[in-house]
């Protein structure tokens, strides 16, 4: 293919598509509103952490076939990879996507193609982009095309999954969703399967909702398991040996750019429809103060009041450096609220991010009444018991991922909670 590509939006999901594209032989133009991480990705420097995305950023540029600045050019194709998040009270915040289409609005000309790749409501593509791109006085569906193909990866194995997975197109017309089947099989081996820009927003709403959905109930029978006396991780996994059961695991809340925010586009469209919906979001909210509480349970039941805390994890997930609506935050507030003092610790946040972080694990563990591990990164998987038994004030660790090797740390003296495990639940 020998069009040229303009992506906006540098981060997460535009930077890797963008030099995917770029390693593929074509022309890519990034564009990015934060200068300093234009000037970063100019250097051939990460301002985001994914495996494998130095050495392809390295050829993209070497090669010539990627340029980055903070204003769009001219190009054959547009795509939108923008944050699509939620204001305070969950509604959707589109500012980013509709900035981001205004931007390019000089830019387009006739036969180029826009792609939004943002998850967004519903409607997005119809109700907010279409009568900014009509500013263009380009007649829409014959002189200019649009879809929608939203992105369907995870941190920490997104060129696997950009390349491997199947992806979903949804244009305004069958010539949209043409160009843009031709555009995505540049790199993509999965299928392609062809539909409307609606239904595609709302199907990729309905994946991470499902999955929000999930780990609610992953988070319920974790509470019912704390009160009936069972290990609620035996339980989940002995029932997934059922072919047709797939439960989610529980954990210290939902973060991340996707699940903990795209419910909500539902709620906000249909809240009287929407019930099983909103319980859920909340149910996910309400476990950072759940997992709070937990802490100062087992904390006075060693009679220690105002104690403190070390946090392992500031991460939403596992391996990754990515702090988008991460429940972490939200757990440190409640403790803040319940009077600990607190430090915090995450390897792979390399700068500091949070009040009372640091760098170093002996300084978080140092007189610490209890280590909570909140993401399950493998560096926690892997810690050595005996190294920080001789620097914590208590040995006691609550296990909110079930990452740790229970036995090896009972060990060295520690005492050992996990979230959910009725089995060992204070009387």
């Amino acid at each position: 293919m020998s069009k040229k590509i303009c992506v906006i939006g540098l981060g997460y999901i535009g930077l890797p598509t963008a030099v995917m594209f770029a390693n593929h032989g074509i022309q890519v133009h990034g564009v990015d509103i934060n200068e300093n991480a234009v000037k970063m990705i100019q250097n051939k420097q990460l301002h985001i952490e994914e495996p494998g995305l130095q050495e392809r950023l390295n050829s993209a540029i070497d090669s010539g076939k990627f340029t980055v600045s903070t204003t769009p050019e001219e190009a054959d194709v547009f795509i939108i990879a923008v944050p699509s998040p939620i204001n305070e009270d969950k509604t959707a915040n589109l500012d980013y996507v509709r900035d981001a289409t205004k931007s390019i609005v000089p830019y387009v000309r006739k036969g180029n193609l826009v792609v939004l790749e943002s998850t967004v409501p519903p409607r997005t593509v119809e109700d907010v982009m279409l009568p900014i791109l009509k500013e263009t006085n380009l007649e829409i569906g014959t002189e200019l095309f649009v879809s929608h193909s939203p992105e369907r990866v995870i941190p920490g194995r997104i060129f696997e999954e950009l390349t491997n997975n199947d992806r979903i197109v949804g244009g305004i017309n069958e010539e949209s969703s043409r160009l843009t089947a031709e555009l995505y099989k540049t790199f993509v081996k999965g299928t392609i399967h062809i539909t409307d820009a609606t239904t595609a927003e709302l199907v990729k709403v309905i994946e991470n909702t499902y999955r929000d959905v999930n780990i609610a109930f992953a988070n319920e029978l974790a509470k019912i398991s704390e009160k009936i006396g069972v290990n609620v991780w035996e339980a989940i996994r002995l029932a997934n040996f059922h072919p047709r059961v797939n439960i989610h695991l529980p954990g210290p809340g939902v973060g991340g750019h996707c699940i903990a925010v795209d419910p909500w586009f539902l709620v906000e469209l249909q809240p009287e429809l929407a019930k099983i919906i909103s319980l859920a979001r909340h149910t996910n909210d309400s476990m950072p103060e759940y997992t709070a509480l937990k802490i100062k349970q087992i904390l006075e039941n060693e009679n220690i009041y105002h104690g403190r805390v070390a946090v392992f994890g500031l991460a939403f997930k596992g391996n990754v450096d990515d702090m988008r609506e991460s429940p972490s935050l939200e757990v440190i507030h409640h403790l803040e609220k319940l009077g600990f003092d607190y430090t915090a610790y995450d390897p792979h946040i390399k700068e500091n991010k949070v009040e009372r972080q640091t760098q170093q694990i002996e300084e978080a563990v140092a007189h610490a009444d209890i280590i909570a591990i909140l993401t399950d990164h493998n560096e926690f998987k892997t810690m050595n018991p005996e190294k920080i038994a001789s620097l914590v004030r208590t040995k006691i660790i609550l296990d909110t991922k079930n990452c740790i090797d229970r036995n090896e740390w009972e060990k060295h003296g520690f005492q050992v909670f996990l979230l959910g495990d009725g089995k060992n639940t204070l009387k």
